[in-house]
């Protein structure tokens, strides 16, 4: 991945880390704190223009941590923000990422908050911290590469009902 023009995001806790896109093939995450994340996709898989990395079908999708392969669940979305959220699994913990307004979504370990992470599925990526959290590692590189490879946030359920029957008005 070209990396001669990415410039790294200042993280609060963890100083530079550096997100870069292989268009909807792959995407890493790396910084000098943090261990080096990478999620890639089936080139030989249906691509969805709508997510970043291009499905969130976990058949064709594949992270590792260290070189590590990791269990990665994207749920299918759907109607509700909760239909939208990610799931890894990691070292004896489980985190995830499930938007919880428009712009953001909270970023869980263990069912603890831990942070709200905002990106629209590109290589910007802004996190949160929860103030007095115990934030490791670990935890930033997953958050950073889950924003990154399906964005966050998203619409109430109202509002997209509302839309849905807009759209079907002439």
């Amino acid at each position: 991945m070209n990396d001669s023009d990415r410039t790294p995001i200042e993280d609060t806790r963890f100083g530079e880390i550096t997100v870069r896109q292989d268009g909807q093939n792959a995407l890493e995450v790396e910084g000098e704190g943090i261990p080096r994340v990478t999620l890639e996709r089936d080139p030989e898989s249906e691509v969805d223009p709508q997510i970043a990395l291009g499905t969130r079908d976990p058949a064709h999708l594949t992270m590792r941590i260290d070189g590590l392969e990791v269990g990665l669940k994207p749920a299918k979305g759907g109607l509700s923000r909760r239909s939208y959220r990610v799931d890894v699994e990691y070292q004896g913990a489980d985190y995830r990422l499930v938007p919880d307004s428009i712009p953001n979504s909270r970023f869980t370990r263990d069912g603890v908050h831990i942070g709200d992470f905002s990106c629209d599925g590109d290589e910007m990526v802004l996190a949160e911290w929860k103030e007095g959290a115990d934030i490791r590692p670990a935890d930033a590189a997953i958050g950073y590469a889950l924003a990154s490879a399906f964005g966050t946030g998203a619409q109430p359920m109202w509002m997209m009902i509302v839309d849905g029957v807009a759209a079907a008005l002439p």
